[in-house]
């Protein structure tokens, strides 16, 4: 008669649960990219803010949310705080609620274009101020995805969002990150647990910030066999230049195309060709 003693049983029973949560982790990837046959066009925005004017970045935004309408995009995105400019130290002046009359233009080019818009902007939470994403969708009320994990310089400011939102769009489940975010490993890994299709990253970043922010996506996108994007801020934010470099990664992590340090325009990635095309801001 055979015997085995209790640490190689362990041993045994551990390995066997590993493999069983891997199974799970593969076939929840596999059911994912099954329903992401849908042909489908996604843009990155690339902004220069006017600090603390609203009505201008509004009107900016219109300009490349245009552009995005006439190259076919079915929803484009923009970087993080893009309505105000990154400026915490001045977010108390510049906070807005989703359901402001100024932002009604956005919710009209989305129902009439049949367009997606996420859109960056300080907003309220009771006497504390969030940093979001103000999500515009077609014939369809507002949503609103709120930075969970904050630098520990924009504590004094901000405080953290709670829960994860996701977008379904054409088959596809798009999981947005704001910036910081990028930088906390079991966030990516929840959000594909959780079946995302599509890793979104809002940033406003600097020059070093932004080398590291490319590095960490381009290996969520091959890690996680997802599209990619990241859409960054030109110019002046919290009196630091921004390092634009605006990407988006194919689903293998290979970089199919970024924008410059400098120049305001878009990127529209395919999601059924991987094919990109590039538009600067005229």
């Amino acid at each position: 008669m055979l015997t085995t003693d209790h640490s190689t049983q362990a041993a045994a029973t551990a390995c066997i649960f590993a493999f069983a949560d891997n199974c799970r982790h593969q076939a929840r990837r596999a059911f994912a990219k099954s329903l992401s046959t849908i042909k489908m066009k996604i843009a990155v925005a690339q902004v220069r803010p006017v600090k603390g004017d609203v009505g201008a970045n509004i009107s900016n935004h219109l300009k490349l949310i245009k552009v995005s309408a006439l190259q076919g995009a079915d929803a484009v995105f923009f970087p993080e705080l893009s309505l105000t400019g990154y400026e915490p130290t001045m977010a108390k002046e510049f906070v807005g609620d989703r359901h402001d009359p100024q932002f009604d233009v956005f919710q009209n080019i989305s129902d009439n274009k049949n367009l997606v818009i996420g859109v960056g902007m300080p907003t309220p939470s009771g006497s504390d101020i969030l940093i979001s994403m103000i999500i515009f969708q077609p014939h369809t009320t507002k949503q609103i995805y709120s930075k969970q994990y904050l630098h520990p310089d924009e504590l004094p400011y901000f405080v953290p969002g709670q829960g994860q939102l996701y977008l379904n769009l054409h088959n596809n489940k798009i999981a947005p990150a704001i910036c910081y975010e990028l930088s906390v490993a079991r966030r990516a890994r929840n959000a594909f647990e959780n079946g995302a299709t599509i890793y979104l990253a809002s940033v406003a970043k600097t020059l070093r910030g932004v080398e590291n922010a490319v590095d960490t996506l381009a290996g969520i996108a091959k890690k996680y066999s997802v599209i990619t994007l990241m859409s960054n801020c030109v110019g002046l934010c919290d009196g630091v230049e921004c390092a634009g470099t605006t990407s988006v990664w194919n689903n293998k992590g290979a970089l199919l195309g970024q924008l410059d340090d400098k120049s305001e325009g878009i990127l529209i990635v395919d999601t059924d060709t991987q094919e990109l095309s590039q538009k600067l801001a005229g």
